[in-house]
């Protein structure tokens, strides 16, 4: 690591910051709606977004900061098993191209705005609704905590904020100022600063990913001498070679599988996806976002440019900004640190306002204020988006950084559990309600106590996210084993709830509703009269 501030790198950084703040504060004028105090305003962005808006939105939204530092950060620990983002990224379009327009559809002709707005309004069911909520809410937070992870890991390659022997205000004074200005243009201008900086976030991250692949590789001999390097670094550790174990085929294809179902589940996708103003947008941004997977898996072989260029660092999470300074100019690895700088104020944005609408619409107003107009659901979210993200920055400032990432995996399988009733519910009304709330339960008491168990090297509890799987005897990913019991207990009991005649909820769609497009007869979104002249 180079001593001191790294100056010229610094200053293209800060250059790329002030960029994209100014772009979020003008984002507020974007397409600015006559009545921009709603949700659907503020939280959706209009429901007004084309093709490819839309795809910058949902590329910036699912490839984060964490992404860029933590999957080469993974390969760069424990070799080829960290790519299994690379085959989920690719189950999961699939996946979404037979559910994602329905919920579309649906929510478009309903007014919903979160998913927990489905589910109520499909079963009739204000707790089930709020599970799904509270699942979302709680599965965000530490999301959004290691998007400041990934801007501290780049701020301390940079030298910025003093040594660890710094005064704590000193040191981490630069991520509060990110956090600040980050907290002031999403409440400001809400889902449409994010979509605007996408489009400087992923060119960013195609430039350095694009001149990565070609330059470091030239620089270290090719890619023989690369995974050469990468090989007999994980020989001489008794990992067996680049190739995993076979003892580790289970966990690998569990956590992609696992990880595949849970990727649209989280809010912050929701959110993107309901921004779009056709069903078709959504179809046709499930055939383009493999793009991503290709960007993604060039971005895992970082991890073995990093052995093979001698970079050592304590914390993993370090790995990719200490190759970037060590093999880049000083200016490109600024352009590099402002990819993944900016590659977080994205996501969090997004994840902050999905949390905000989850509590506004299926906790404020469901549970504490019904009669809340338009107006007040959207000061009341503005809110809870600084609220939110307030409490991830203390999260990250109190609490060890390999905690943030244990409580992230957790919050993956916690959010895993809300499947059955999203995705089941788009699909067939023959789920009862109290069953799927009781198989929720289930997954979520038997996700988080497996996860409890996990110790590592230096945690005791939370240490992982794979165990044992019960009746195999394999090691696998624990959030798939909680979802094979929470739909197992949900189809038991729906068949007992049947059978007694246990009273089901009003569902409020119709089977039309799930097909329809924007400009169908008849269909638009449902708002309160106050707000109908501001529908699109």
């Amino acid at each position: 690591m180079k001593d001191g501030v790294n100056g010229v790198a610094l200053g293209v950084f800060v250059f790329f910051f002030l960029a994209v703040t100014a772009l979020g504060f003008l984002a507020a004028r974007w397409r600015r709606a006559d009545n921009e105090h709603t949700l659907d305003e503020w939280g959706l962005g209009g429901r007004s977004f084309g093709t490819w808006i839309t795809w910058f939105l949902l590329g910036g939204d699912l490839y984060t900061a964490y992404t860029f530092v933590a999957v080469p950060a993974a390969v760069y620990a424990a070799g080829a098993a960290g790519f299994f983002a690379v085959p989920y990224t690719i189950l999961v379009y699939p996946l979404i191209f037979t559910f994602l327009p329905r919920l579309w559809s649906v929510s478009h002709r309903h007014g919903y705005v979160t998913t927990s707005d489905f589910v109520r309004g499909r079963f009739g069911s204000k707790s089930l609704s709020l599970a799904v909520a509270v699942t979302g809410i709680l599965a965000t937070m530490p999301y959004i905590a290691l998007q400041l992870v990934g801007i501290q890991a780049v701020l301390d390659v940079m030298g910025v904020g003093g040594g660890e022997n710094s005064n704590w205000f000193v040191k981490d004074l630069p991520l509060l100022i990110a956090f600040a200005v980050l907290a002031a243009y999403t409440y400001s201008s809400g889902l449409r600063a994010p979509a605007l900086i996408a489009f400087v976030k992923d060119t960013l991250i195609y430039i350095v990913i694009a001149v990565a692949i070609i330059y470091i590789p030239i620089k270290l001999g090719g890619f023989d001498e690369i995974f050469k390097a990468a090989g007999d670094k994980y020989t001489a550790a008794g990992a067996g070679g680049l190739v995993p174990p076979e003892a580790g085929q289970w966990t690998y294809a569990t956590l992609a599988l696992g990880s595949a179902l849970a990727l649209f589940m989280y809010p912050h996708s929701i959110t993107a996806t309901l921004s779009s103003r056709s069903r078709d947008v959504i179809r046709r941004n499930t055939t383009i976002l493999p793009l991503y997977s290709l960007m993604l898996g060039l971005l895992a072989l970082l991890g073995f440019m990093a052995i093979a260029a001698g970079v050592k660092v304590t914390n993993g999470q370090l790995a990719i900004p200490q190759l970037f300074e060590n093999m880049f100019p000083d200016w490109f690895a600024g352009v590099a640190f402002a990819a993944i700088g900016i590659g977080a104020l994205v996501p969090a944005a997004i994840m902050s306002i999905a949390a905000a609408n989850l509590f506004t619409r299926n906790i404020y107003k469901d549970f504490i204020k019904p009669d809340a107009t338009p107006k007040q659901e959207t000061q009341v979210s503005k809110l809870v988006s600084l609220l939110v993200k307030v409490g991830a920055l203390v999260f990250v400032l109190t609490m060890d950084k390999t905690v943030a990432i244990n409580f992230q995996l957790l919050g993956g399988i916690w959010i895993l559990q809300t499947f059955p009733a999203l995705v089941g519910g788009l699909f067939t009304r023959w789920f009862h309600r109290w069953a799927l709330l009781a198989g929720w339960a289930v997954g979520m008491v038997y996700g988080t106590f497996a996860a409890y168990g996990v110790a590592s090297p230096t945690q005791k509890h939370f240490g992982g996210s794979s165990k044992e799987i019960p009746g195999i005897g394999e090691i696998g990913y624990i959030g798939l084993t909680a979802f094979v019991l929470n739909v197992a207990v949900s189809v038991v009991l729906t068949f007992v709830l049947k059978a007694l005649k246990a009273p089901e909820g009003v569902d409020e769609t119709s089977p039309q509703d799930y097909t329809a497009d924007a400009g169908d007869p008849g269909v638009q979104v449902e708002l309160p009269p106050a707000t109908a002249g501001s529908a699109h």
